[in-house]
């Protein structure tokens, strides 16, 4: 689901995280979904909807699109950060499972990183004009599993300590490992050529889920407060706002005022002014130069550096935070949003299949307008008569059965029926 220059899901749904009662032994699913926890999870699939769509420059000045600049980059972050959120709620909510019932999670969170990336996977078989992020999703859940009874400060402790180091194991690894070979990785490549395909998912793809467990950890830490507080939901907002644009802030003053651009220039001799703007502006293409690492002082889309990464938590907690005040006041309002939200897995897999053919370019505005119209008419007429999504139900089913399986192994069958599909 990448943001390309010439023209992002998982499927977690979000209900309300609820502690659980010492002594309860059946897994008590919460009332309601946190609507707002669905409506930034939508507003992020529209995000990529109008970011894959509509032409990331205008032709004539060569300057960026408004979609590209309020879009790229923030609208993939925003998704794997609330794929963590997500996690946290599949895994017991404040309290996270324990004993049996985490070893049953753990087992079926690696099953939903098997249907997910296994029809990223079969997406790779056809030639899609953009990168889906289905795979790197997998893998971003396999390397999660490690982390789900991690407490909140060691959750936000291990989510800085990613942002800040894989990127430097990034940059080195781009000399050493195979790179960007597949735009998205098929079933073929990864049987015939697994190396390159794990290489691209881990580092030198477009979404490296080593720098990328920096979202879905945040994400998990924040999934183990109480979402349904005003006062976590405001320091959400306002903290979430201020880290984005201290790391903003802290980036241009580091490449204008203490000689980051003056170094990236000198240390990369063969691109002129104009080539150093452009990656600033719009990414590598699709990494990074590695003749230096001054590189890493940028945050511009996809570039995976400590900035990118930083900044786009920030922004993903605070669009989060606005989100669930937003429920409180405009409940109504959000419906339609939050409705494409709650199925994200199923409307992201259409709108890449929508864009296979490639006829958007002709009216890409129109276009943009009428996937956005049909993915919440179709959300909320199936929310209604049939409740989770097509994609998110075969989600849901496979990691019941998991669940189910590894607790009917452990002493406490008979009282627990923690099923972490959700």
């Amino acid at each position: 689901m990448t943001e390309e220059r010439t023209r992002p899901a998982g499927a977690g749904t979000a209900p309300a995280p609820r502690p659980e009662r010492a002594g309860d032994g059946a897994a008590r699913r919460p009332s309601r979904r946190l609507a707002g926890v669905d409506a930034a999870r939508g507003l992020a699939l529209f995000g990529m909807v109008a970011v894959h769509t509509i032409p990331s420059w205008d032709e004539q000045t060569g300057e960026p699109d408004l979609s590209w600049t309020l879009f790229a980059g923030h609208s993939a972050a925003l998704f794997a950060t609330l794929a963590g959120v997500s996690l946290a709620f599949a895994t017991g909510g404040r309290t996270a499972h324990a004993g049996r019932r985490m070893t049953a999670s753990r087992w079926a969170l690696a099953g939903r990183a098997g249907v997910i990336a296994g029809v990223g996977l079969l997406l790779g078989f056809l030639e899609l004009p953009v990168n889906n992020i289905l795979v790197y999703y997998g893998m971003l859940f396999l390397l999660a599993i490690p982390f789900l009874r991690l407490r909140v400060p060691a959750l936000l402790l291990s989510s800085v300590l990613f942002a800040v180091l894989a990127p430097f194991v990034m940059q080195w690894s781009l000399t050493v490992l195979p790179g960007h070979e597949y735009d998205n990785p098929g079933l073929a490549d990864l049987v015939l050529d697994p190396g390159t395909v794990l290489s691209q998912l881990l580092l030198t793809g477009t979404y490296p889920a080593l720098p990328w467990m920096s979202f879905l950890l945040a994400g998990l830490a924040v999934g183990r407060l109480d979402l349904t507080s005003r006062r976590v939901q405001t320091w959400l907002a306002v903290a979430g706002a201020a880290v984005a644009l201290g790391v903003w802030s802290a980036s241009l003053i580091a490449l204008r005022a203490f000689g980051g651009y003056a170094a990236i220039a000198q240390g990369t001799t063969w691109m002129d002014d104009e080539q150093i703007n452009e990656v600033m502006v719009f990414g590598g293409d699709p990494n990074l130069p590695t003749d230096t690492l001054w590189w890493l002082l940028i945050s511009a889309p996809h570039s995976n550096t400590p900035f990118f990464l930083a900044l786009n938590v920030g922004l993903a907690l605070s669009v989060l935070g606005i989100c669930l005040l937003l429920e409180r006041v405009a409940g109504r309002i959000l419906r339609s949003v939050a409705a494409a939200g709650s199925m994200t897995f199923t409307l992201y897999t259409a709108h890449l299949l929508l864009l296979w053919p490639e006829y958007y370019d002709a009216a890409p505005l129109a276009w943009t307008a009428g996937q956005i119209v049909a993915f919440v008419v179709f959300a909320l007429v199936w929310q209604r008569t049939r409740g989770q999504g097509p994609l998110e139900t075969v989600v849901a089913r496979s990691t019941k059965a998991i669940a189910r399986r590894v607790l009917a192994r452990g002493p406490d069958a008979s009282t627990s029926e923690a099923t972490p599909s959700r």
